[in-house]
């Protein structure tokens, strides 16, 4: 019986320390520049350059965000909007899962220009001028340290690992947090790609990928804002880029990792995937410097309440301001439609991204979309 006692008291403190872990919030930011009225570290073309403070980096733009107390003394009183539905049927009219175009006709993939398919939430695979780059791959039940606790798909993701097409080039990852970096996703990249597949990921997390997955050293590179690689074999440059956002996967490591966005730079066309993000005036950068890119992914959903997600995750209109700042020419609406994160309507990043774009005169409906589970937007 004490032991029953003592098991039912760790589940629930269990529970708050996977919480804890999981939301996206933070605590306060570093004081390094507290007269600082931009990004106070700059590079001499200008641009913001990540920097630490007692080696933990640092985001300056959510300098001012609510803390973890902050947060859980007013979540009772935010209102649960998101209204998903609990039957497979309503949830499969409403959010169709569709099978990926490779799986059909395989010879088709790898072939040139450029596409984007949405493997749900933010994981996306594109398709680079003939090379292709799976981008914060997420095939779990749960984004969460564990499979029995945390958050669950209400969606499926559009295929596994094995479904995947044979030829993957490389993978890039956005930040550190479990519904972006999944452990037995990338386990299951490895066994199946081994050292075919080259990882790009921000500095501070080549060490997960070489000790807890089995990457070897060479297929890793650790990457800071604006260094720019070649993607071994072929013509296409990935150059690490800002965005607006930070990094924990356990209690005490917040920030030990950068976090940042990708820019795909191929001989004809370029890409942008924006993983997780705030909005900044970085993205006006990343514009001015690689765009016009010719299609970005970028974020649209899990942003209620915005007086604490506003400081790290875009909202529909943000994400327009976004589309704009790169310079795209088309834009796929991602992060959304497959984990409860947050408490706006499940449909409502669809339906405000759709509003938005067709209302905008300098957007259009046809330059910002979203697309089923498994569909492909092609530009």
């Amino acid at each position: 019986m004490a032991r029953l006692d003592r098991f039912s008291l760790l589940v629930p403190l269990l529970g708050f320390l996977v919480l804890v872990v999981l939301v996206k919030m933070g605590s306060a930011s570093s004081q390094m520049y507290p007269n600082a009225t931009e990004w106070p570290v700059t590079n001499d073309e200008g641009l913001y350059m990540a920097y630490q403070d007692g080696g933990k980096w640092v985001n300056w733009w959510a300098r001012d965000r609510p803390g973890v107390f902050s947060f859980f003394t007013k979540v009772a009183a935010i209102t649960d909007m998101s209204n998903i539905p609990e039957s497979t049927e309503a949830l499969n009219e409403a959010l169709p899962v569709r099978e990926p175009y490779w799986i059909r006709e395989p010879d088709r993939f790898g072939r040139p220009g450029i596409r984007a398919t949405w493997l749900g939430h933010a994981s996306v695979l594109a398709e680079v001028d003939g090379v292709s780059i799976l981008a914060d791959p997420i095939f779990s039940e749960r984004a969460s340290l564990f499979q029995w606790a945390g958050p669950k798909r209400y969606r499926p993701p559009a295929c596994t690992v094995s479904e995947l097409p044979e030829s993957l080039d490389a993978v890039v990852i956005s930040h550190s947090h479990y519904d972006h970096l999944d452990y037995n996703s990338c386990m299951d990249l490895q066994r199946r790609y081994g050292d075919r597949l080259h990882w790009f990921v921000p500095s501070g997390i080549g060490g997960f990928l070489r000790d807890s997955i089995g990457v070897s050293a060479a297929q890793v590179h650790d990457m800071v804002w604006w260094e720019e690689e070649t993607l071994p074999g072929t013509n296409v440059t990935v150059a690490f880029t800002p965005n607006n956002h930070w990094s924990r996967r356990g209690l005490m490591d917040e920030n030990d990792d950068l976090w940042g966005s990708w820019s795909v730079l191929g001989p004809q066309n370029k890409f942008w995937f924006g993983g997780d993000t705030g909005y900044c005036d970085g993205f006006v950068q990343i514009g001015r410097k690689y765009g016009p890119f010719d299609l970005s992914a970028i974020p649209i959903g899990a942003y209620y309440p915005r007086w604490f997600m506003k400081w790290v995750h875009v909202d529909p209109s943000e994400a327009i301001m976004v589309h704009k700042d790169l310079m795209s020419k088309k834009s796929l609406g991602i992060h959304w439609g497959t984990f409860k994160l947050t408490k706006e309507y499940y449909l409502e990043p669809r339906e405000a991204i759709q509003e938005l774009a067709r209302e905008d005169p300098l957007v259009g409906a046809d330059a910002f979309q979203t697309v089923n589970i498994g569909e492909t937007l092609e530009a």
